[in-house]
């Protein structure tokens, strides 16, 4: 049974929100890294809002984590790598590490070993649409569009018009 969260008004105020909690947290310029897939569209929503209040234009990258997950050989049938893109010199960066739902912690901590790979940001921070709680690594977002009640086996979904082809929502799917 699928359940809908929010709809695409609803998401588009808590990316709005989203922006306005990193524009308030920085007075200078940052980096939006999104996480494939999900979060680089959601990256560049945040960018464009955060210009749109006046702020400074944010760096945007994407990050394809493939290579740095802990499950690549035990759990993955046919992995496909993707685009890595920090077009930005990483060190001494502002990142934020944008993704649109924080689970387990694993995609995180993966983007943030090949962030570092790339050489040594003054910070990393993290910015989700969606938290849903359940962390296997003591990882926590330090922006949030919104946080829900999940059970570990449900299945949250977030659609976006750009890479779903269909309108933004947010569902969960629950498994009893």
């Amino acid at each position: 049974m699928s359940e809908q969260l929010a709809n695409a008004s609803a998401m588009a105020e808590m990316v709005q929100d989203l922006a306005e909690q990193i524009h308030r947290s920085s007075d200078k310029q940052v980096a939006l890294v999104g996480i494939h897939t999900g979060g680089v569209p959601i990256a560049k929503r945040i960018a464009a809002a955060i210009e749109a209040l006046g702020g400074e234009a944010p760096l945007l990258g994407e990050t394809d984590i493939t290579l740095y997950r802990d499950d690549l050989y035990t759990g993955l049938e046919n992995p496909s790598l993707g685009v890595t893109r920090l077009p930005f010199s990483v060190d001494g960066a502002r990142i934020i590490l944008v993704d649109d739902v924080l689970f387990t912690g694993r995609t995180v901590r993966a983007a943030v070993d090949l962030i570092m790979d790339y050489g040594r940001p003054a910070y990393i921070k993290l910015a989700v649409l969606v938290d849903r709680g359940h962390r296997e690594l003591p990882i926590a977002a330090d922006f949030v569009g919104t946080r829900i009640q999940t059970e570990l086996a449900d299945r949250v979904t977030v659609a976006l018009r750009e890479t779903d082809e269909r309108e933004d929502e947010i569902a969960v799917q629950r498994r009893t």
